[in-house]
């Protein structure tokens, strides 16, 4: 049966984005294995949380406060990681099927597959771009994942590469296309201002966790969506 031409637009969309978001599994891998995992502790990571966000955020923390930071790191991929689970909410309609499929939806419901699918105009494009984007991202993440802990392992410190500021620069990368909005950007500053005016005075990794605090403080409020102008739809180019 011939393919829809949003069905193909959305495999399109999976692809490119399931492939970029891979690229950064070479730099959580070194970065993992410079803070003290080892290649198969670092690859079972990727395969078992499969969410590089939260990955980023525990692997940062340890690697700045060594194994003391342990609650901390696990506290703050925690944090991030909640946010999965409020995209599944919005994914259960779209992704349907019986309780075997929504375990395997749960498991790759991450900010790309959700963003992928929900940009989709057809259920059916929804649920291919959803999949595609899953595959994709989960393959890859996972084959660059090795890749980057082979050569993290291989390099020695990472201070000496600038893989200690990857996390950073990875976290970066996500947070800037989406800065879109004043509630976005006011939501951003005020949890960058508060970790950096509290990483001096606390043990590494309670900065973030403040300001995850701060951050859901500010959003759940809402205080400057109203002064936002409204948006206009962006025309879906032809396929």
């Amino acid at each position: 049966m011939a393919r829809s031409n949003e069905d193909s637009a959305a495999i399109r969309a999976g692809l490119a984005v399931g492939l970029a978001a891979a690229a950064y599994g070479v730099s959580y891998g070194a970065l993992a294995v410079a803070a003290g995992l080892d290649v198969w502790q670092t690859c079972v990571m990727s395969l078992l949380m499969f969410t590089g966000g939260s990955q980023f955020a525990l692997v940062g923390v340890i690697a700045t406060g060594g194994v003391a930071a342990g609650p901390a790191a696990i506290a703050s991929a925690a944090i991030l990681g909640i946010r999965n689970g409020i995209y599944g909410v919005r994914m259960s309609p779209i992704i349907g099927g019986r309780w075997w499929t929504r375990i395997a939806a749960a498991w790759v419901t991450i900010d790309e597959t959700t963003a992928v699918s929900t940009n989709q105009p057809t259920i059916s494009s929804q649920r291919i771009g959803f999949w595609t984007t899953a595959a994709a991202t989960f393959v890859g993440w996972n084959l660059t994942t090795l890749i980057g802990a082979l050569i993290g392992d291989a390099l020695g410190d990472p201070r000496q590469w600038g893989l200690d500021a990857a996390a950073a620069a990875a976290f970066v990368g996500l947070l800037w296309p989406r800065l879109k909005q004043l509630q976005t950007i006011a939501v951003a500053s005020a949890a960058a201002v508060i970790a950096i005016v509290l990483t001096p005075a606390l043990l590494p990794g309670l900065p973030v966790l403040v300001a995850g605090v701060v951050a859901i403080v500010v959003g759940g409020f809402n205080w400057f969506a109203n002064s936002e102008p409204p948006l206009v739809p962006l025309e879906r180019e032809g396929v």
